[in-house]
């Protein structure tokens, strides 16, 4: 049996929106098509009656054509909002940056926030101290922005 990740869902109330601020703070690339499902299939699949989204997929930096994206999906008969920070299910994105600060500063200018603020913790069983901070997009979907003190990128804390 072969297995892979392949993406990761945000259901937005405005995806062009969120599509927009992917690529210009994180450096997304649009993954044609645009999607448009519904219909009988859909509805089954989905276990939703009138179950109608419209969206794109975002490839994200650091994967190589065909690696995983962010699905992000309007859906037509509208969303709730996003859970707490600490509420069961998905709870953040990690993304790995050069410059926490200036990643920061250009999320807030294409209209995320945060409650927290930029801090370094040191930890001593890897020798390294981790930059981050976490904030959300634009709707409210929350993001680990971080980056290792030795420059590198690593796949996983």
């Amino acid at each position: 049996m072969s297995m892979r990740y392949a993406h990761t869902n945000l259901n937005a109330k405005d995806w062009k929106k969120l599509r927009d601020f992917y690529c210009d703070v994180f450096e997304g690339k649009v993954v044609p098509p645009e999607r448009d499902l519904g219909g009988e299939w859909f509805e089954k699949a989905s276990g939703v009656k009138g179950a109608h989204v419209r969206g794109c997929h975002v490839a994200l930096p650091g994967y190589g054509e065909g690696g995983p994206v962010l699905e992000i999906f309007t859906h037509e008969n509208g969303v709730g909002e996003p859970g707490a920070f600490n509420a069961t299910g998905m709870g953040h994105l990690g993304i790995m940056v050069d410059d926490v600060a200036e990643t920061y500063k250009n999320l807030l200018a294409h209209g995320g926030s945060s409650d927290g603020e930029i801090v370094s913790h040191y930890y001593e069983n890897k020798g390294q101290t981790l930059t981050l901070i976490y904030a959300k997009d634009p709707e409210g979907n929350f993001l680990e922005i971080m980056r290792w003190d030795d420059g590198k990128l690593p796949s996983a804390i």
